[in-house]
């Protein structure tokens, strides 16, 4: 398998053409040169170099406007990109076209405790089999999400509670020599802010909140329809959000943080206790079924009715619902999105969040303000790394690895 293409962008104006093919589908030289603002003779010299880089092709003629008919230019049939997705307990791969329709994901489970190099040869191990499946020759670069803080430029996990023996890892580089091609890696949450902007229910949303409630929560932020990461790359980590002064001891090493609540490590730690108490027993017989409970367990004991099962869900909304009124009050976004593992829980966590958020915030920031859940699943962050390492390889001074 040939891995990359012959280039990336070499112009913005490259650039901002390659995405207007990539969000809006095959346009006519004529379309382009209205869109872009330039001339179509500056249209058809890019176009013309973009072919020679294998990134777009000329596909026929265009609809008549009136007058000699444009010629249709759309993205190279052939390029691919890949998408995986790191979480605490598993993670996903897949390749999508060059608008990034998803060809074809595959899960695995994974412990990101096992370190980078256990984790990533299983990760890259994975794609090569949707490679293959997908009969996919070649791949235009690769987007990776990772469950803990990055340095988006140098490509690194930095000080990440949950991951031990990741920091300072160079993924990005290490990836991108396996693949042959160039790589970008960002945080889980952030990649699928980006998956569900693209093909999610924000796809109309210029100002949104993404917020995953997995393992660990955080918070993918848009502003004015761009990823907003803050200076260091840290922004939206609001699972370290301090709820409670003498709560549990989190993952970071601070006490009474928000994942440390209402995680979803925290809730199967919560279930646990109850379970060997005597205080329920659904989680007591799923516990001596199973020797460990996880937050889908939880979630089990309350399709069974059991009421202890739905006060921690009840618990655990609560709580993210406090922090989330916080930043409602603060950003006024137009819509919240939940997504990650733990929102398998069903309707009852969504309630209870949604009744906090909108009891503790302003009416006139949430009168008209959805909250609602992630409908992409898995796929969200494939689609949403597969979208960064698009716009690196359509941007001619993108740093990748």
């Amino acid at each position: 398998m040939r891995h990359s293409l012959a280039g990336r962008a070499e112009t913005q104006l490259q650039a901002r053409l390659l995405a207007r093919l990539r969000d809006d589908g095959p346009l006519s030289k004529a379309q382009l040169a209205d869109r872009l603002q330039v001339s179509r003779t500056t249209i058809g010299a890019e176009v013309a170099r973009l072919g020679q880089l294998d990134l777009a092709v000329e596909a026929g003629p265009a609809a008549s406007r009136g007058g000699r008919r444009s010629t249709l230019v759309d993205l190279a049939p052939d390029i691919r990109f890949a998408g995986i997705s790191i979480g605490a307990t598993g993670l996903s791969a897949g390749v999508t076209d060059g608008r990034l329709t998803t060809l074809l994901v595959r899960h695995r489970d994974c412990d990101i405790r096992s370190g980078p190099e256990k984790v990533l040869a299983l990760a890259l191990e994975l794609l090569r089999e949707v490679v293959a499946e997908a009969g996919v020759v070649r791949l235009a670069g690769a987007g990776i999400g990772v469950p803990g803080p990055v340095d988006f430029d140098r490509g690194v996990s930095v000080s990440p509670p949950i991951m031990p023996g990741w920091d300072g890892y160079p993924v990005r580089d290490a990836v991108s020599r396996e693949l042959g091609c160039p790589v970008v890696l960002d945080n889980d949450v952030n990649v699928m802010a980006v998956g569900e902007q693209h093909a999610g229910v924000a796809r109309s949303a210029r100002d949104f909140l993404y917020v995953k409630i997995g393992t660990g929560i955080g918070c993918g932020i848009v502003v004015d329809g761009e990823l907003y990461r803050g200076v260091d790359g840290c922004a939206g980590d609001i699972g370290h959000i301090r709820v409670d002064d003498f709560g549990p001891t989190c993952a970071c090493g601070n006490t009474g943080c928000l994942e440390a609540f209402a995680g979803g490590a925290a809730i199967a730690r919560e279930a646990t206790a109850a379970a060997v108490a005597g205080r329920s027993e659904v989680l007591a017989r799923l516990l001596a079924e199973r020797g460990e409970l996880t937050a889908a367990d939880v979630g089990a004991a309350v399709g069974q009715g059991d009421a202890v099962a739905v006060q921690l869900i009840r618990d655990s909304g609560r709580r993210v619902g406090q922090v989330l009124a916080s930043l409602v009050s603060f950003f006024n976004p137009g819509l919240i999105v939940i997504g990650g593992g733990v929102t398998a829980l069903g309707h009852s966590l969504l309630a209870e969040i949604r009744g906090v958020t909108y009891r503790r915030s302003l009416p006139l920031a949430t009168g008209s303000l959805p909250i609602v859940h992630s409908e992409l699943g898995p796929e969200g962050g494939v689609i949403g790394a597969a979208k960064l390492i698009s716009a690196a390889v359509y941007a001619p001074d993108a740093r990748v690895g």
